[in-house]
């Protein structure tokens, strides 16, 4: 998932950077625009089939690796799945639509196609989160001695985890893709200013992008972090790497857990912040770790550390935001700031820790549930474990296989000819 999840970002962010681009060339008649539109379009295309050869790993994953899970969660996660598929396709379909029919259709026709690449991409992201959000607060599935005695996918669907995880998931994937994609022409304008026309356009549209997003991001964080509290308080003690139950419960800044002590070395606590912030009364009783079994417990060092790299890689998107309306404001350009520009190269590395980062809350925080209090991960993994050590050698050299595929295309991308060569346009010239 650590691998796959990068390519799902990439999937969701970039056809609505590419759909802006070819506006903006419509809008404009700047081929500038359209240049950008058509590279984006085929890195969209070289990171989705990567993106579905790692997905289909996946699958096989789960059946080979997690067989009592898909026996005991197959009838209920099977609808988004299967709803995942048909976006899956019809994003497919529309994208070879936008690669291959630039000088075949209508240019306005040619934009809707993007269109549609970008809704189908972000639904599916959308049905395999929402899968996700089932396994956090699972809906819909009743239990008989062990067993199902009723399914009600629909339900399921619609779990209380939803309504904020694909939210936040999704302006996730739209900001990291904005930023690292910005940090790649920040770069270029940071080391030479002759790529000033193209960069300087790409660089603000996908900064802007991220920039904008970045704040709702924040306020989704927050609704995200209250829904954790309200329903899995032993995931948001290990987040904030409270030990025991208390009124008045503190806010820790930063800070390594030290589960043996159950204290929190070099934190800087913000006293009643946690009381305040989770149920605006400073005096509200936060239930800590000691309030839940020993096994029930999740691991807080990597929940509480992955928590805080998240936060605060969030609140240097924000910062990055306000710097650039600063600029602006004063100086008219963006990339008149080197700054700025050093600050978006960052960025762009930081926007994807911050995905892995929030994963690792996600996932390590539900431990020992792999569906929350339904079935412990344990008792969901194959009986076979002989396998489990070759598939994942297995495994392992097929990504790093796509890696060095997905690294040696992309590159090869880079070095395409810039348009003043000879690359197409509508009713122009074709591609070399």
């Amino acid at each position: 998932m650590a691998f796959h999840i990068i390519f799902a970002v990439y999937g969701i962010g970039l056809p609505l950077l590419m759909v802006i681009a070819e506006a903006l060339w419509l809008k404009t008649e700047d081929r500038d625009y359209l240049d950008m539109a058509r590279r984006w379009a085929r890195a969209t295309g070289v990171l989705f089939a990567i993106g579905a050869v790692s997905g289909t790993v996946i699958a096989f994953e789960l059946g080979l690796l997690w067989p009592e899970f898909m026996k005991l969660a197959g009838p209920v996660i099977g609808m988004p799945f299967s709803m995942e598929g048909f976006a899956f396709f019809v994003e497919a379909i529309f994208l070879a639509v936008y690669l291959y029919a630039w000088d075949k259709v209508n240019p306005k026709a040619h934009w809707l196609s993007g269109i549609a690449v970008a809704i189908s991409s972000v639904l599916s992201g959308i049905f395999v989160v929402d899968a996700n959000s089932w396994m956090n607060s699972p809906r819909g599935l009743v239990l008989l001695d062990g067993t199902q005695s009723s399914v009600h996918p629909l339900l399921a669907m619609l779990n209380p985890f939803a309504s904020t995880e694909i939210p936040h998931m999704v302006l996730a994937a739209y900001i990291a893709v904005g930023f690292s994609v910005a940090a790649i022409y920040a770069f270029s304008l940071l080391r030479t200013r002759a790529a000033l026309g193209l960069a300087r356009k790409a660089f603000v549209v996908s900064f802007a992008v991220a920039a904008w997003l970045s704040p709702v991001q924040l306020l989704s964080g927050d609704f995200s972090a209250r829904a954790v509290g309200a329903l899995q308080p032993e995931k948001l003690a290990a987040m904030e790497s409270l030990f025991h139950t208390r009124s008045c419960a503190p806010e820790i800044i930063a800070g390594i857990p030290d589960v043996k002590t159950q204290t929190v070395r070099y934190g800087l606590p913000i006293p009643c912040g946690l009381s305040f912030l989770l149920k605006f009364n400073p005096n509200a009783v936060v239930e800590g770790l000691d309030a839940f079994a020993p096994p029930d417990r999740p691991n807080p060092l990597v929940v509480h550390l992955s928590f805080q790299l998240m936060l605060w890689c969030g609140f240097f998107f924000v910062f990055l935001a306000v710097w650039a309306v600063v600029v602006r404001l004063r100086r008219g350009a963006l990339v008149s700031s080197r700054g700025l520009l050093a600050g978006t190269v960052a960025a762009g590395m930081l926007s994807l820790i911050a995905i892995e980062a929030g994963w690792f809350v996600t996932e390590v925080g539900r431990q020992p549930w792999v569906a929350y209090r339904l079935i412990r991960t344990a008792q969901a993994m194959t009986p076979a474990t002989s396998v489990v050590m070759p598939s994942l050698v297995v495994f392992s050299l097929i990504y790093l296989f796509l890696a060095a595929l997905v690294i040696w295309l992309l590159l090869g991308l880079a070095s395409a000819a810039h348009p003043a060569q000879g690359e197409g346009t509508f009713g122009g010239h074709r591609d070399p």
